[in-house]
Order: structure tokens, then C-alpha cells, then sequence
């Protein structure tokens, strides 16, 4: 397993490849479909979220306030890709992602931008929320609440080896793809 930890710099990203396992270290922030629409509509994100060289995870966490009014992580797993695929690549583009979380895989736009802007995709296990809750060491922040509600707002989350595996790189690979053509290729023989 690799290391992946804060700063997440444009040579350590390229230096991944599909397959990898990762281990990061770092801050995450989160972001869903409200958030990906909301920036692809013109939206600005809050001051306190920067997502230059940082890492979007697709998650609607659950989180619950302790007695002294601190947020806890009691589940995070990730929320298939998929559906941020028309907003992403933008996101990438714009806003100098380095890396994304979710699950499920994305499609070419999101592939061609991380080999474009030096971004990977990294799959999370999903079924494993309560698991995965257990890297985040700290939850820092939330931003858009009250206009997303607590599974659409902005987590952010200080993370420890959070683990993941590369399925799409900054070199134009794509795990996602492979499986499907291979699938592809195993289902034409029974037709």
C-alpha cells in the first residue's frame, strides 16, 4: 500500500497507477450531487474550502454532534460516481483537483480531465461506511448546511490512512474500462 498524504502534489498523483492502494493522510472535503451542480450552475465555494491539489470524496456522511458540540463521523462511505460525471471533469478542470473518491467508476470526460490536470479517481470500499468513519480523525468543518442539508453540505475531514485503490489515472487508464471490455468480450461468446 502507498502512501498518499497532504500535499497532494501534481508529481505524486502522476505517479500512481490503476491498481494501486493507497493510504491517505490529509484533509478531504466532501461533495455530492447538490455541490457539483451548484459549481457547474456558477457557484462559489465557501472561503474555507479549497480544493486546489485537494481530494473531493462523494460522500453523504452521517455525523452527530457530541455533548460539547463537536461533530463525530460515525459512517462515510462513498456514493457512486457516476452521477457527478456531467459536472466533473469541470471541477477538475477548474478548481485543480487531484483526486476524487467515490465508487462505482466515471466516464471518459472525468478520465480525459484527470490525464489532462494531473487527477486521479479512487474507489472506496463501499459496505464499509462504518469502517472507513474510523480514518477520519477529525471532522474540521461543514460549510452549506443550511442551504444542502447534512448529506449534500461540504464535510471537512481530517483524514488517516483512508484506504482506496487508484481504478482511473492521470495517465488516461481506466480500470472501469478494462472490466467492461473485458465483460464485453466474455458476453459475446454466449451470443
Amino acid at each position: 500500500m502507498k502512501e498518499l498524504s497532504f500535499p497532494f502534489t501534481e508529481e505524486k498523483i502522476r505517479a500512481l497507477q490503476v491498481g494501486d492502494e493507497v493510504a491517505i493522510t490529509g484533509t478531504v472535503f466532501t461533495g455530492r450531487d447538490a455541490v457539483h451542480k451548484y459549481l457547474h450552475d456558477g457557484g462559489r465555494l465557501p472561503s474555507g474550502v479549497n480544493l486546489r491539489n485537494g481530494i473531493l470524496y462523494h460522500c453523504g456522511p452521517v455525523v452527530i454532534k457530541d455533548a460539547q458540540g463537536q461533530w463525530n463521523c460515525t459512517a462515510a462511505g462513498p456514493t457512486t460516481s457516476i452521477r457527478e460525471e456531467p459536472y466533473q471533469w469541470e471541477v477538475i478542470r477548474d478548481l485543480g483537483l487531484r483526486g476524487v473518491i467515490g465508487k462505482g467508476g466515471m466516464g471518459d470526460k472525468t478520465l480525459e480531465a484527470c490525464k489532462q490536470h494531473g487527477c486521479v479517481y479512487l474507489h472506496a470500499v463501499g459496505g464499509a461506511a462504518q469502517v472507513l468513519a474510523e480514518c477520519i480523525k477529525r471532522v474540521r468543518n461543514v460549510y452549506m448546511m443550511e442551504q444542502f442539508g447534512a448529506p449534500e453540505a461540504i464535510w471537512e475531514f481530517e483524514v488517516e490512512h483512508f484506504p482506496a485503490v487508484v481504478t482511473m489515472d492521470a495517465n488516461g487508464h481506466s480500470l472501469h474500462k478494462e472490466v467492461f471490455a473485458a465483460s464485453r468480450e466474455e458476453l459475446e461468446k454466449y451470443l
